[in-house]
């Protein structure tokens, strides 16, 4: 028998107000809730974007960010992430830095069904080449940031919002910028 996974569920000001069932969450009336993101770099400065898994509620089939997920209630966020990284892509990461600690966006897909999440972004670096989880990811790639950037202009629509509306705010269409920031430090 499957565990029920849990999510934090968050108040409009983000404060925690209890629990709920994963699968009750997503839906066409999705309750706020606290997730995460993270994009990967490799030492050659690219970043690693995922295809999601077909099978997956919320925009299967659709390119994003190396990964994202839900920490479990009183699980901190550093542990989910490296939990996450491990069980999607096998990946053991190095210099987690946190990036966009506030990041919230609210999107329905094609479905009908909503995320609306409290979302803090970060950025790691890994070694190791992604053995992608099929339960989670179709397909992973390392891609520069500048043929990412251009991708994420041209056709918005071939990728999850939340990576669209993260790259704006990380400054991703500003060339190698914050690439090159996090690979020197």
């Amino acid at each position: 028998m499957d565990e029920i996974e849990y999510v934090v569920l968050l108040d409009d000001d983000g404060n925690e107000i209890g629990t709920a069932p994963k699968s009750s969450v997503h839906g066409t009336d999705t309750a706020l809730h606290l997730a995460f993101s993270c994009h990967v770099l490799n030492d050659e400065g690219e970043i690693l974007v995922t295809r999601r898994a077909l099978h997956k509620k919320t925009w299967p089939g659709v390119w994003t960010n190396s990964f994202c997920g839900h920490p479990h209630p009183a699980e901190p966020l550093l542990q989910a992430v490296n939990r996450r990284a491990e069980f999607e892509l096998g990946l053991a990461l190095t210099r987690i830095e946190l990036a966009l600690p506030l990041f919230r966006y609210r999107a329905t897909d094609a479905s009908g069904v909503v995320e609306h999440e409290v979302c803090p972004v970060y950025i790691a670096r890994t070694v190791d080449d992604p053995t992608p989880n099929p339960l989670e990811v179709v397909d992973a790639r390392w891609v520069g940031p500048v043929e990412l950037a251009a991708s994420l202009r041209t056709a918005p629509w071939a990728f999850s919002p939340w990576l669209v509306l993260q790259a704006a705010q990380l400054d991703l269409f500003a060339e190698r910028q914050w690439i090159e920031h996090r690979v020197a430090s």
